[in-house]
């Protein structure tokens, strides 16, 4: 793999119990050049000065913000709260939103459900080309996005280079249904988020080497890898995790 296909970062809500400035000060000693803010805890997008002084320690820290990890979710949030998302996103200094779609996976839904899901997104991905950002969708269970069949579904039916993926793996699922996942939807991924687990037992990343060495072969064209959750939850594992992915993609430590 070539050293340079990849930029390396972090999902703030790995870290929820700590502040914007721990989460930066570990972010650069481990060698990180971004980070995803969660809208959750570290970055509410209503709260404009928490937002300014994010966007102020990202320079101080010469890291930048690689997305927006919103939860805002379509098919229950007001589309009218986009907007504030957005704008909050602007502040930080990305275009990518992290968006959740659906409340229940995709077989789930009625023929009317399903028609009223994909207007929104429509309308979404409408609001988001105007605005000159791009709106990704987390594969994440319980959400419209769970199963590939209903994700390339929803590709081609919203078909806007503004309404994109994210991908990971599901831990639930076997290696060979995610390989077929990333292979299926690699062309409208932005973002990976990494993390090694198998149902609900997390795994140091060195214990999934090659798996993530399989996985990333899928895309052909550079992408963000973002490093979600620790095996312990502790931020000083994080500098071990960051190593164990520079394994995964050919770097030396």
């Amino acid at each position: 793999m070539k050293e340079n296909k990849y930029r390396l970062g972090l999902v703030s809500v790995s870290f929820r119990q700590h502040s914007p400035i721990e989460i930066l000060e570990a972010t650069k000693k481990a060698g990180l050049s971004c980070i995803e803010w969660g809208s959750d805890v570290h970055a509410p997008c209503q709260d404009i000065e928490r937002l300014r002084e994010i966007a102020a320690l990202q320079k101080e820290y010469g890291v930048f913000c690689s997305s927006y990890g919103t939860y805002f979710r379509l098919g229950e949030t007001p589309i009218g709260d986009l907007e504030k998302y957005i704008s909050a996103a602007k502040i930080l200094g990305t275009d990518i939103l992290r968006l959740w779609c659906g409340t229940k996976s995709g077989d789930e839904y009625s023929t009317k459900e399903k028609h009223e899901l994909i207007e929104q997104c429509k309308q979404a991905a409408e609001i988001a080309c105007r605005e000159n950002v791009t709106l990704c969708m987390e594969c994440h269970k319980g959400t419209y996005t769970q199963k590939l069949e209903y994700t390339s579904e929803l590709m081609s039916s919203v078909n806007s280079p503004h309404f994109r993926m994210y991908w990971q793996p599901f831990q639930w699922q076997s290696m060979e249904e995610n390989l077929n996942y990333a292979q299926a939807i690699a062309g409208y991924a932005r973002h990976i988020h990494v993390f090694q687990w198998k149902d609900k037992e997390r795994f140091s990343l060195n214990d999934g080497v090659e798996e993530w060495r399989a996985y990333l072969s899928k895309f052909t064209t550079p992408r963000t890898l973002l490093l979600e959750f620790m095996p312990d939850d502790k931020i000083t594992s994080l500098l071990a995790e960051v190593n164990a992915l520079k394994s995964i993609i050919g770097e030396k430590e």
